[in-house]
């Protein structure tokens, strides 16, 4: 089994509709795919079907049920705060050895996408970031990163990140952002001009663009 973990430079910048397009092209592929978004902040239980976590399940063909919720999203938390912040509104915590194994169950499916939270840095508890949880998954990393004013700071600091600990970066998705100072092609040829030989995929808002190829090196 294969594990891709899709992770971002900030929030709200597009992985989960990286994940969603990447579960839709492997399953048309004849992958069986499993997806998980295990710490969500930020969850409306009475909204759930929209959510983040909802979304990943209906894409699998399964149910918004409150068990697919735990199954997927085992830690969730109503504040829309970094992880750390959000569990302690709530006088929770995650437990960092069963976020790992959670991540680490057998399974059957041939790729399993874990969906972070935040960016690269954001704390998980008082010892752990997300880019901790990457590097003991001992997973690749597809970076989503934005078009937005600013991006090329926040996506290179993210990718030098991810290489001073090691992570293989499968590649970098600029997801188009509502509001650019610049093309989003010359956003990602900046990029691309950092952080060779890592392939960096523009994707266009409203525009099909296969993602699939950025991760199949990986379990083909």
């Amino acid at each position: 089994m294969t594990t891709i973990f899709v992770t971002s430079s900030g929030t709200e910048i597009g992985k989960t509709f990286v994940t969603l397009q990447l579960i839709a092209e492997l399953t048309s592929l004849g992958k069986r795919v499993r997806a998980l978004k295990p710490v969500a902040s930020g969850f409306d239980a009475a909204a759930a079907d929209t959510s983040d976590s909802g979304l990943l399940l209906r894409a699998l063909g399964l149910a918004v049920t409150t068990q697919n919720l735990d199954t997927v999203s085992p830690w969730r938390f109503a504040a829309p705060l970094s992880p750390d912040m959000a569990a302690a509104r709530e006088q929770r915590s995650i437990s960092w050895p069963a976020l790992v194994r959670a991540c680490r169950a057998p399974t059957d499916a041939d790729v399993t996408l874990i969906e972070g939270i935040g960016g690269v840095m954001v704390p998980l508890d008082a010892e752990h970031t997300v880019l901790d949880w990457i590097v003991a998954l001992e997973a690749p990393a597809l970076l989503v990163v934005g078009s937005y004013l600013g991006t090329l700071s926040h996506s290179l600091t993210a990718a030098t990140a991810l290489r001073s600990r090691g992570v293989p970066l499968a590649g970098i998705v600029v997801s188009e952002s509502p509001e650019q100072p610049a093309p989003l092609e010359e956003t990602a040829a900046v990029l691309e001009r950092f952080l060779g030989p890592t392939p960096v995929q523009a994707l266009p808002r409203g525009v099909f663009t296969t993602l699939a190829p950025l991760v199949a090196p990986y379990f083909s």
